[in-house]
């Protein structure tokens, strides 16, 4: 895809419109990889369907489906349960994936178009649309905007921080530095800059984990005075809900020129955001304008702790039905339950209490991102409608549930120990047991196809997604010029 014009305007999720026009930025040494040079993204308006009676079978829509997808898969945020999805129908309607040679873009490097397989810029031939990017990468829009469409849906998801760090200190601690040298999750937060270097190899799973993953720019590191570092203050409960019950809370709307002064153009009806060059980088000024970038980008964040609220609205927002986004949770570990809430103190331990608040603080860009992206979905939510969304969620779980007891040995995942099937056995990977999914026999031909790839770990689907885009070639045996003697 060549490079966008500048007369293409960015449309925000629902009513309002918000343009970016965004200049090369230096900050910390290096520029800011979310600019670079004029570019519009042009985003399609919501396409809410109407409430409709619960059905297990997915009512005919009234909307185009959406079938080109930019997601930012973030890590130990539930993101590989959504890549399933995606694999899953990708495969089914036959799109086509921009895919790694490997598994992952390059990462912890800035996602680049030249990592995508079969990727070719424009040199006179045929360049082959991709529907679908969503494998682990840090987010680099630019760079992004020269394999997808820029009317492409782009969607994320984020995790409260301190569910995030024991997630995280479990499956990286022989990965990050700063995690290897700790004995625990809790003397790392008690003084986490005895053991975290900026910089420092793999360190970067350690600290701001979701901020970095977005590919935001961080502040400079400066030397914390004793007893300096404080939780955050929890947000108001009205503005950060912990279950869906009752009206649920109030969208606080960011006011972007309260920090970032828009300036209309007249002509083609765009703003310009200001550079945050001007900003102190530490300060709250400077979040705001990442914050601020985000949703002028990012049509939706699903929230972990919500997760299937956020597969509804995801299947309303792309126009697709729930047996779409029905699936199984992957790269789960063994011993924590998905979706968990811990954004509530509530029967927690005191100790449980404190290394949430400490999680929080020392992670105070992704508490700060997981904040602001709670109160956009409980603003989506509201629009949705609480009542039409609980009907939905109890269909999707129902659905789920049905899909486990009719597919899976036992109706649920298992321990890897016991899966001895390859295609189906998941990568294993830090110190914690990485569940997966046995098949029950004596499935119809049909139903074995369509519990296969409910069951097909993420890594085991990219391969067999590669396999049906770049086929291996096939060596013919060699012509003689007459027949070889018997």
């Amino acid at each position: 895809m060549g490079p966008l014009s500048p007369a293409r305007t960015l449309r925000l999720w629902g009513p309002r419109s918000l343009g970016v026009a965004l200049g090369v930025f230096m900050t910390i040494g290096f520029a800011l990889q979310l600019l670079g040079g004029p570019f519009q993204r042009r985003l399609p308006g919501p396409q809410l369907r109407q409430p409709s009676a619960p059905s297990l079978r997915p009512a005919l829509p009234s909307c185009a489906p959406r079938q080109r997808l930019v997601f930012l898969k973030t890590h130990k945020s539930g993101s590989s349960s959504v890549l399933s999805l995606l694999h899953r129908y990708g495969d089914q309607h036959g799109l086509r994936f921009a895919l790694p040679a490997r598994y992952q873009f390059g990462y912890p490097r800035l996602f680049q178009a030249s990592r995508v397989k079969g990727y070719r810029p424009q040199t006179g031939g045929t360049q082959l649309p991709f529907h679908i990017l969503c494998h682990h990468m840090r987010f680099n829009l630019k760079e992004v905007l020269q394999v997808m469409p820029s009317d492409s849906f782009f969607f994320s998801i984020v995790r409260d921080p301190a569910a995030l760090a024991r997630s995280a200190f479990s499956y990286y601690k022989s990965t990050s530095s700063a995690f290897r040298k700790s004995p625990s999750l809790a003397a790392f937060l008690a003084n986490p800059r005895a053991f975290y270097r900026p910089g420092a190899r793999g360190d970067h799973y350690a600290r701001n984990l979701l901020w970095f993953d977005f590919g935001l720019p961080f502040p400079p590191e400066k030397r914390a005075k004793r007893g300096s570092l404080h939780p955050p203050r929890d947000p108001d409960p009205r503005q950060l809900q912990v279950l869906p019950s009752g009206a649920g809370p109030r969208a606080q709307t960011l006011n972007p020129s309260a920090l970032i002064h828009p300036v209309s153009t007249v002509a083609d009806h765009r703003s310009q955001i200001s550079s945050p060059a001007s900003f102190d980088l530490g300060s709250s000024s400077f979040i705001q304008w990442g914050l601020a970038w985000l949703d002028s980008v990012f049509d939706l964040v699903m929230v972990a702790e919500y997760f299937d609220e956020s597969l509804v609205l995801l299947a309303d927002a792309l126009c697709w039905g729930l047996d779409d986004v029905v699936g199984f949770m992957h790269n789960a570990q063994a011993g924590r339950k998905q979706g968990l809430s811990t954004v509530s103190n509530s029967g927690l331990t005191a100790e449980d209490r404190q290394l949430t608040a400490q999680a929080r603080a020392w992670n105070n860009l992704d508490w700060a991102l997981y904040v602001h992206f709670n109160r956009s979905l409980w603003a989506r939510i509201e629009k949705y409608g609480q009542r039409r969304l609980q009907t939905a969620v109890a269909e999707l779980r129902a659905r789920r549930e049905a899909l486990a007891k009719h597919c899976l040995a036992g109706g649920e995942a298992s321990d890897p120990k016991y899966i001895t099937d390859r295609r189906f056995r998941p990568f294993q990977f830090g110190s914690a047991k990485v569940l997966g999914y046995i098949l029950r026999s004596g499935l119809s031909p049909q139903d074995q196809e369509e519990c296969e790839r409910l069951a097909t770990p993420e890594l085991q689907y990219k391969d067999k997604l590669d396999a049906k885009q770049f086929p291996p070639t096939v060596s013919l045996p060699l012509k003689t010029s007459r027949p070889l003697s018997p």
